[in-house]
């Protein structure tokens, strides 16, 4: 909390900054006192009715309070949006930033929805971005997310949920990776995107030979055993 009041400081110096260049403008351009030129900034028809009466000038000081308006009007947005931001706690600039990659979402068409961000779904979604793929990662760990940055839209939430898969897009995936480490979950996953994108390809990660079957007759496509698929990878190298 305290990290963000003092982010707030930031927008109020510089809307105090802003106020400080006007007085000053005005007074260097016009010769108005200090108060006259305060009462500029909250009454700019005052500047009209200045010069009405008085010669001096007149273009240069309307430009210089164009531009000093339209900084009042920004800084006072950020200040606004920064107050909000810390007595909110954050939440407020969270809410945009999901709101922003949910609509980022919603264009996408033809992209692979990976469940899990662990080391197997971070493998995956760094090979398919480095091939220019379009990504969306389901990640129900906060940290986790925070950790992401901005290298593929996420989606909070557990990926069994229809609701969930729904918000990733996964009706207008190509493939959808159920990578959490755990074969059960993955298994449920399955069962939920063969409902919601019969169509797409599926791919569920297993921990055991034994949950293949169970994986094939939920609609998997394509089932991976990581510790199989990297036992064969080395005896390949060897």
């Amino acid at each position: 909390m305290r990290e963000r009041v003092g982010a707030a400081a930031v927008p109020l110096a510089a809307f105090g900054v802003t106020v400080c260049v006007g007085v000053a403008g005005f007074v260097a351009l016009t010769g108005i006192s200090v108060v006259d030129a305060a009462f500029w900034l909250l009454d700019p028809t005052s500047l009209e009715l200045y010069f009405e009466r008085h010669s001096g000038p007149e273009r240069t000081t309307k430009v210089f309070a164009v531009v000093v308006f339209v900084a009042l009007v920004l800084a006072g947005i950020w200040v606004g949006e920064s107050a909000l931001d810390a007595a909110f706690d954050g939440r407020l600039g969270r809410e945009l930033t999901r709101m922003q990659t949910q609509r980022a979402i919603d264009d996408l068409r033809g992209h692979v929805v990976i469940c899990g961000h662990g080391m197997f779904g971070r493998t995956v979604a760094n090979r398919l971005r480095e091939q220019g793929r379009d990504v969306v990662v389901v990640e129900r760990d906060d940290e986790e997310r925070e950790r992401m940055a901005d290298d593929a839209p996420v989606v909070g939430g557990d990926a069994r949920r229809e609701e969930v898969l729904e918000r990733a897009g996964v009706a207008r995936a190509d493939a959808v990776v159920a990578g959490i480490d755990d074969s059960n979950a993955n298994i449920q996953i399955g069962v939920a995107t063969s409902q919601l994108a019969p169509e797409a390809t599926l791919v569920v990660r297993v921990g055991d030979e034994m949950y293949e079957s169970t994986a094939r007759r939920v609609g998997a496509d394509t089932v991976v055993i990581p510790e199989v698929v990297s036992g064969s990878d080395l005896v390949a190298d060897l």
